[in-house]
Parts: structure tokens; C-alpha cells; sequence
């Protein structure tokens, strides 16, 4: 269980494919800029027919014949190069392992190891993503340029996601059971880490800005709306303190210092929902026993015992929402200035992804009606999260059991991130060196060139596979597929297996998960390539958990507690396409299972399309995290720009945009996170605590991104 660190077991030859390199790199570039040239995205077609004085496109013609020269100049060196730098391949290593270290403030905002393991088990989360970091010339044919550029800001984006403050809403009711980030933000305005609030159905938007809590007299009751009749508080006008009708001293005593409602200045919290400045450790809003906690004996309107459960006639504890919420502090490197990769116009306008500050922004107005928090970790504004949710969470097919929602960020505190489509060597750099601010565990430049390990076909390019780790990786192995067809072959793709360590358990067995990242073929209409490969990924995983579960000759170590397997990454067919049957009822999925899945040719209605429409990537409606995430709110927005099913009568050739024509499904769900429960320990038990699809790389690539947490429950209690 060796991970390879360099590319190349010793350092001369290191350092011969530096020299060869350097010398096929000029080549590589200028050829790379002159197919560029003949090929424009629809962003530069549309800022060059706004060209009064069309200098875009005389720069183009300028610099194509540059290029051109410059090209063939360059030619004899590269070609000596090449013939230095292609044998060298046969020795390379099939991927690059590198850690770095995590400093004290990634170590103090949450940075995972392996730690000993919680009698109650743990959560995992889990993301795959499809970034399309071609060479900048075949990017483009996908609509996408700029691959530099866009692999920093690629690193940016998912780093700021996963390190954003994690919020947990609890909620203790008969009939509400669940609650989105998008009420959250307009529940209250000013409240600490945990708060206890009442949330009713009708009381999603009664806020619409943050409360000044020093200059602002209490003018809603923030238990039940304006109005209500059976309202013990609204009896009387709101901030009549000491008022005959207060349901606690009726008789009219003035500012009891026990009155949680009319209580003396002194008495009062900022925090509270009822009371207006000040602080009071005896007030039921504030104590622990108020914060869903029924019958408690600090509530005046409950009394000791007398509520076995939380009471809708209660103001205090109707339904016993509990907000928590743990933000990392901002880390100081992301004060510097990040604007030198910032195009606008480019899928990052309006984005709040630059920095650690624009994830903090507040929104005012903007029709959401969403409020403000303020916190110690600068948190002033919750992201609007949308859960597909029927009412009273009742389903076709039954309940899921857990959350699924589209969200605008990935998810805070990522564990697991599998890449694909990082091809460009250049972007790989950029993009791990901003996956390293969060994730110390790295597995890059995954694949073979050359003709070694991939059949006997050339690969002018590795398999574009990148799998990162907040857990230290234990062992890795890469299989290339021997049966890649046309353009496809030119790619050593294949799978990626790793063996991560997740915690120590009591009688110091190592707990262990597994992770398989692959891509499959592409080629529509290849279906058995791809059942051929799906069959040599189960062939290939299992092989390598039976070898990496080995121990060592000549030693006795303890078995390895197994706490998930999971698969991710872009198997290249969908669920409901007509021409995919036969990798729908592949054995795959009866070893794993798809959460999103409801049996071979039909989704679960919640489930949505990953694969986008790339004439769409640069519209003012999608180019965002946030706007992508309102359009595929919509099932017109999505018909829009995503990609679905191919129909009959649909020509293969013409864009989506504006047809008629009925569409199966919300789109190509290509891209997969499945798990497997097989193989796991007696009474472990494995559950889905949430299922995302992410937008936050919107003019980035032309994939969603997808996302799961997956808690893993040992059966036990804790002591």
C-alpha cells in the first residue's frame, strides 16, 4: 500500500520529462490557440456582434496566421521532444498523491480525521462533479473557454461551498417535519448560535431586512402572526409592558421580573423573540428548557408537567424549532484581493462565490423577502435552498426518508470530492492548488499517456479523474479501460479506487470506507462499451478491496471495519432514455443503490437532469449559482436548458431552446453518487441524510453538479 508521491519513481527521469516537456509545450500551446481561434463560444460571438468597429474580429484574423507561423517554427523542437518524452511514459506512475498540511485554522474549522470512532456513528458527504477542463481548443466545442481560468475559480467555488458555516434546523412537531434554508432566513433576525423559535406554515416571509434591536420596539409577535385572536400577546398592543391582559400577571403588576413578555429592562434579551434588549437567564425563550422542550417548569404558560407535549395553545413552545448553526472564523488568506480572474459576462456574474466574503453578503429585497443574521462568524445571509417537498412531505412512491433539495452552494463541510474531465495538465496544477486550502488528501494526474496500460492505442490524455479527501487515503489503484472507441480513445479513461481511513474504533481496529471515481464512455449509441466497462469497474473494485483488506506478510493487525463503499462519478448514460435500457438493468445497480432511482427507466419525481444545454451557459438567466438554481426551481427553466432524452421527433443537430415537443422526465441524469450496504459490519446500517443537486459552478462547465451525506449508524449508544 504504497502511494505514489512523484510521477516517476526516481529523479533523473523526473527530470527528463521536465526537459522533454519543456520542449513539446510551445508546440502544444500554439497549436491549442490556433484551433481556439476557429472556434468561438457563444459569448465571444455575441461581444462581437456588438463590436462597432469589429476589432474583435480582426484579432482574430491577425493573430491566426501568428499562430500559424509561430507553429510550424516551433515544429523540430517539439518533435524532439516527443520522442524523448513518450518513452518516458512507460514508466510513469498511474496517479499523484500529495497532502498538504492542514494549518490551524483549517485544522480549527472543522478539517476531518480519522479520530476514534463514535459509538453512534458518523455522517459522510460526498460530491461529484463533471468540470470540463479540456485543452482550451476542445473546450470550446462544448461551449467553454478560458480552461486557466476557469479551473481556479472552479477550486474557488467548491472550496468556499464546503468551508461555508453548516447550518441544522431541528424541528419537534406532529405535523412539520422539515424545514428549508430558504423560511430559515426570514424566521428571525437576530439570534445566537442555537435559538428556539416557533415556526408556523404562514410565517415564511414576515421579515425583510435585520432587526435594530436597539432602537426598534417589538411591532410583530414573533409566535403568531399579526392578529391572531387566541394570541394571549397580541391581547393587548405590542410593547405595552406590564398590560392587564398579559396572561402571566393579569392582575396588572407591573414588569415582573419572572414575566418572560413584560419583564424589566434588565430582563430582556436581544437574542429572544420576545423580549427587546437586555438579557434574562430566566426567561423560558432563553433557557434550554424552552427550546423545544415541552412541559418544562421555567414556561409560565405550561407550569410544571403540564404539557406531556408541545402545545399549539402555547406561545412559547408551539413547535419547538431549534436553529443551529457552526461557522468556521474567516480565514485570512481569503482576505487577498481575488478579482485578477473575474471576467463579467463569463457565468460568475452575480456570483457569491469570489470570496469568503461573498458567501457573507446580505441580500436586501430582491422579491425573496429574505432576512438577515448576524453572528460572530460574519454569517449575515442563509442562501436560499429550494426542497422539493410535496405538502406534509407525502409522495407518489412513497416517503425517501431524507432531504432533497437544489441548492446554490455544495454542501458545507464536504468530506469526498470526485472530479472528472481534468485533462488540461496546467488547469490540474491550478485547480489542486485550491483544493488543498480544504482538502489535505489529493489524487491527481490520474490516467496513463502513451501507449502503456490502455490497450494499444495512443493516449494523448489521462483518464481526467481527481479524487479529494479531508481523510487520510490509505491505499489507491488505477484501471484503464481496454475498450474505448473513436474519439473516446484518445483518453486513457477508466476507474479509481481508494481506500480512506475514517476513524479508530475502541479495540483499535482501523474504520474504513471505499471510493470508486470513474468516467464512462460517451459515445452515444456504444451502449455494450459501456455495460463491458460497468462490468470490469465491479470486477476491478472488488479486487481491490479483497487485496487492500490484506494485511501485510508476516503481521497479525485486526480487520478493518468497513463503513461505506460508494461509487461516483459520470457514467455517461441516463435512467430514461429509450437508448440506455440496457445499462438501466445493468447488475450495477443491484450491488448499489441509487438514491435517486426508483427502478430501470423511471426516476423519482424529484430527481433532476445533470447534463446542460451548452447554448445556454452564458444567458443572463443561467449564469450564476443563484440564477441557475431559480431556473431549475421552474419545469419550464428546466426544459430550457437542460439536456433530455433523445425523441423521435427531435432533430439530434438543433438546439433545445424553444421546441415544443413533449419531454420525458426534469432531464439526462448522467452523473451519480450510488453506495453500497453489502460488506458493511453486523448491525451497522447505512442512511441518507440529504441529496443535493449543485449549481454552484453555473458558467463553469456544463454539468450540475451532484451531492449526498450518507450517516453510518453502528447500532450502539453512547456510553
Amino acid at each position: 500500500m504504497v502511494l505514489h508521491t512523484s510521477p516517476y519513481p526516481g529523479a533523473c527521469l523526473h527530470f527528463l520529462d521536465g526537459l522533454s516537456w519543456s520542449l513539446v509545450f510551445p508546440c502544444y500551446w500554439l497549436l491549442d490557440r490556433l484551433l481556439g481561434s476557429c472556434v468561438a463560444t457563444s459569448l465571444e460571438k455575441r461581444r462581437r456582434s456588438q463590436d462597432p468597429c469589429s476589432f474583435l474580429t480582426l484579432c482574430v484574423l491577425v493573430s491566426a496566421p501568428l499562430y500559424l507561423l509561430l507553429l510550424l517554427v516551433s515544429l523540430p523542437l517539439a518533435l524532439l521532444g516527443f520522442l524523448l518524452w513518450a518513452p518516458l511514459q512507460a514508466v510513469r506512475q498511474p496517479y499523484l498523491y500529495t497532502y498538504h498540511r492542514p494549518d490551524k485554522h483549517q485544522a480549527e474549522q472543522g478539517g476531518a480525521g480519522p479520530g476514534e470512532w463514535r459509538p453512534q456513528g458518523r455522517s459522510f458527504c460526498f460530491s461529484s462533479a463533471n468540470v470540463c477542463l479540456l485543452p482550451d481548443s476542445l473546450a470550446r466545442f462544448n461551449n467553454l473557454s478560458d480552461t486557466q481560468r476557469r479551473a481556479c475559480e472552479v477550486g474557488k467555488r467548491i472550496r468556499n461551498g464546503a468551508s461555508r458555516p453548516q447550518i441544522k434546523i431541528y424541528i419537534d412537531s406532529p405535523t412539520n417535519t422539515s424545514i428549508s434554508a430558504a423560511s430559515f432566513s426570514s424566521l428571525a433576525t437576530g439570534f445566537r448560535r442555537t435559538s428556539s423559535l416557533d415556526q408556523r406554515p404562514d410565517q415564511a416571509h414576515t421579515t425583510n431586512g435585520p432587526a435594530d434591536s436597539e432602537t426598534e420596539p417589538l411591532t410583530e409577535c414573533p409566535i403568531h402572526p399579526s392578529g391572531a385572536t387566541d394570541c394571549p400577546v397580541h391581547r393587548s398592543p405590542p410593547g405595552d409592558q406590564g398590560s392587564s391582559e398579559c396572561p402571566l400577571h393579569p392582575d396588572g403588576a407591573d414588569g415582573t421580573p419572572d414575566c418572560p413578555l413584560h419583564s424589566a429592562g434588565a430582563n430582556s434579551s436581544s437574542d429572544c423573540p420576545v423580549h427587546i434588549a437586555g438579557g434574562a437567564p430566566d426567561c423560558p425563550t432563553h433557557s434550554s428548557g424552552a427550546q423545544g422542550s415541552p412541559g418544562h417548569h421555567d414556561c409560565p404558560m405550561h407550569g410544571e408537567g403540564a404539557q406531556p407535549k408541545p402545545s399549539p395553545d402555547c406561545p412559547l413552545h408551539t413547535s419547538g424549532v431549534q436553529i443551529s448553526i457552526s461557522a468556521p472564523e474567516p480565514d485570512p488568506q481569503e482576505e487577498e484581493a481575488e478579482t485578477g480572474n473575474h471576467r463579467p459576462g463569463e457565468g460568475d456574474t452575480g456570483s457569491m462565490t469570489a470570496s469568503r466574503e461573498s458567501l457573507a453578503r446580505y441580500h436586501g429585497g430582491g422579491g425573496d423577502g429574505g432576512g438577515g443574521i448576524s453572528s460572530n462568524n460574519t454569517l449575515s445571509h442563509v442562501p436560499r435552498t429550494s426542497v422539493f417537498k410535496r405538502p406534509g412531505r407525502k409522495r407518489r412512491h412513497g416517503d425517501d426518508g431524507f432531504d432533497h433539495e437544489i441548492s446554490a452552494f455544495f454542501p458545507a463541510n464536504l468530506d469526498f470530492l470526485a472530479l472528472q474531465e481534468v485533462f488540461d495538465h496546467g488547469a490540474t496544477t491550478r485547480l489542486r492548488r485550491q483544493l488543498h486550502r480544504y482538502f489535505p488528501y489529493v489524487l491527481s494526474d490520474v490516467g496513463r499517456y502513451g501507449w502503456k496500460g490502455c490497450c494499444s492505442r495512443f493516449k494523448f490524455l489521462n483518464s481526467g479523474l481527481l479524487l479529494a479527501s479531508r481523510y487520510p487515503i490509505l491505499d489507491a489503484r488505477f484501471e484503464c479501460y481496454p475498450n474505448g472507441r473513436g474519439e473516446d480513445a484518445l483518453a486513457a479513461k477508466g476507474a479509481l479506487f481508494a481506500k480512506v481511513q475514517v476513524g479508530t474504533s475502541h479495540q483499535d481496529q482501523r474504520v474504513v470506507g471505499y471510493l470508486t471515481c470513474t468516467h464512462l464512455h460517451a459515445i452515444e449509441g456504444d451502449a455494450s462499451v459501456r455495460c463491458e466497462q460497468l462490468d470490469l469497474l465491479l470486477q476491478w473494485g472488488a479486487e481491490f478491496r479483497q487485496s487492500s483488506s490484506r494485511p501485510p506478510e508476516g503481521e497479525k493487525v485486526l480487520e478493518d471495519l468497513v463503513a461505506f463503499d460508494v461509487i461516483l462519478g459520470d457514467l455517461n448514460f441516463d435512467n430514461c432514455s429509450s437508448e440506455d435500457k440496457l445499462e438501466q438493468q445493468h447488475a450495477l445497480f443491484t450491488q448499489y443503490k441509487d438514491p435517486c432511482r426508483l427502478g430501470p427507466g423511471e426516476d423519482k419525481p424529484w430527481a433532476l437532469g445533470t447534463l446542460l444545454d451548452p447554448s445556454g451557459l452564458y444567458d443572463d438567466e443561467a449564469n450564476s449559482p443563484e440564477s441557475l438554481q431559480k431556473v431549475m426551481e421552474n419545469e419550464e427553466g428546466r426544459k430550457e436548458y437542460l439536456v433530455f432524452p433523445p425523441s423521435k421527433s427531435q432533430c439530434p443537430g438543433n438546439s433545445q431552446k424553444g421546441r415544443k415537443i413533449p419531454l420525458k422526465g426534469n432531464g439526462r441524469r448522467i452523473d451519480y453518487i450510488l453506495y453500497s450496504d453489502e460488506g458493511l459490519q453486523q448491525d451497522w446500517k447505512l442512511d441518507i441524510e440529504e441529496f443535493s443537486f449543485v449549481t454552484q459552478l453555473a458558467g463553469l462547465t456544463d454539468h450540475l453538479s451532484v451531492a449526498m451525506r450518507l450517516a453510518v449508524s453502528t447500532g450502539e449508544e453512547e456510553p
